[in-house]
């Protein structure tokens, strides 16, 4: 397209949009097209974990990119021409705008997913046994049902009745419920429920004086006095402290880097 190239707009209907130079009416639609597929095949062979795309952009624009009709204000009801390709060819890699990355919580959110998609395809390459499923499960049980309540229970619904499909149909029914349950980003509530939840396994392990502390600071995440990061932190000193191994596996309480900081701002 040259450089500097001439500004470029999407035009014509939201599900197959045109892309037209705006000054010469050159329409770049086949090359841009062209040019995504082979892009996407590209990136497809580097087993990438996220991608970011370019907010507001006619190629790269991942939703809510103008449309230009012709008749009056542009409708913002598209999606980028590269964009489309890469969400088509692979709709379960972790996929953001970076516009949308300054929210905190959309922020956390992505790299949980990132981090979550490498850990599922690393299981999946494995190629193992329906016990190995399992108990990748087992271990994200807290951080699916923070993110969707409703796919958490169809995954334990999954898990439990194993036996009645084979390995593969199982792997991949369950890899595409995993990553759509972890595409909803969790909410306070979400975490909320969690966190109380993480609370109860501890009740029998904690004096009175404890159980009231961790009482009060998961009350004060809730009305948002303070981050996630201070009642994970609690939790998991009297998980170590007392021991608790079925909730120190949890994947919920440390989903990526703590240099991250991730969790200091949600």
């Amino acid at each position: 397209m040259g450089a500097p190239r001439e500004p470029v707009r999407l035009t014509g209907r939201a599900e197959s949009p045109r892309m037209l130079g705006v000054k010469s009416g050159e329409d770049w639609t086949s090359r841009m097209s062209e040019y995504s597929r082979e892009r996407v095949r590209r990136l497809e062979e580097m087993d990438l974990c996220g991608y970011l795309l370019k907010k507001d952009s006619p190629s790269c624009g991942m939703e809510r990119v103008k449309i230009h009709t012709g008749k009056g204000p542009p409708p913002r009801k598209g999606r980028g021409l590269f964009a489309r390709q890469l969400m088509d060819r692979l709709p379960l890699l972790p996929v953001e705008e970076e516009g949308r990355l300054q929210e905190p919580r959309l922020r956390e959110s992505f790299i949980v997913r990132v981090f979550a998609y490498r850990r599922w395809k690393d299981l999946e390459a494995a190629g193992r046994r329906r016990g190995d499923l399992v108990a990748f499960h087992t271990v994200h049980k807290f951080l699916l049902l923070a993110h969707s309540p409703k796919l958490y229970r169809e995954l334990g619904r999954l898990v439990a009745n194993a036996r009645a499909h084979s390995a593969a149909g199982l792997r991949r029914r369950y890899g595409e419920t995993f990553l759509r349950a972890l595409a909803k980003p969790a909410t306070v509530k979400g975490h909320f429920n969690v966190l109380q939840h993480l609370a109860g396994f501890l009740k029998g392990h904690l004096r009175p004086a404890e159980r009231s502390e961790l009482e009060e600071l998961l009350e004060d995440y809730r009305d948002r006095r303070v981050p996630l990061i201070a009642p994970v932190t609690l939790l998991k000193h009297h998980i170590r402290r007392h021991g608790v191994a079925y909730l120190s596996e949890q994947i919920y309480l440390s989903p990526h880097p703590q240099e991250l900081m991730l969790r200091n701002h949600v």
